[in-house]
């Protein structure tokens, strides 16, 4: 866990569960981590511009939503950054699980004709978003979280598994 400074800065005392490498309120008292909140614009930015293009082109309504889900990431993880306050935690890490779905969805209409809707396949991604946002508290530590545990299980047949090395 990073060291907090004396200063708790404008946003008070952290109740996030995580605090990452970085000295807190070092550059500016308004900013518990300042890189790591400066590095998200890279999740601002993009998105906007490229959803107002695919938006002017009349892409089809899917990419511009991928963009807005690249987008909530970026100022969820820059608001959670900026003040290290458990509500913004949450709007740092749902948003990733529901923009998640949304990239599931997107690559598997890649391969579809135009106009087509898997309904059984949008609830499933709903269904599961709803789950994993319920069962996940970000004070589950990464190695126990339930999205690691399904990864494993959803991957595991397309893994080979690793043999032990001989010594």
């Amino acid at each position: 866990m990073a060291p907090v400074a004396d200063y708790p800065g404008v946003w008070g005392k952290a109740t996030a569960t995580i605090d990452w490498c970085e000295e807190n309120y070092v550059v500016t008292e308004y900013v518990a981590e300042f890189w790591n909140t400066i590095s998200n614009l890279a999740m601002i930015i993009p998105p906007i511009l490229a959803g107002i293009k695919a938006y002017q082109e009349k892409l089809e309504t899917r990419y511009v939503v991928s963009f807005f889900s690249i987008l909530v990431v970026g100022i969820g993880s820059w608001c959670f950054h900026m003040t290290l306050l458990y509500e913004m935690q949450l709007f740092d890490e749902l948003p990733m699980i529901w923009g998640s779905c949304i990239f599931v969805f997107d690559l598997f209409h890649s391969f579809t004709p135009p106009k087509y809707q898997n309904l059984p396949m949008i609830l499933c991604l709903v269904l599961y978003s709803f789950i994993i946002t319920a069962i996940n508290p970000p004070s589950v530590p990464v190695k126990r979280s339930p999205q690691l545990y399904l990864f494993r299980i959803m991957t595991s047949d397309f893994l080979p598994l690793r043999k032990p090395r001989n010594k």
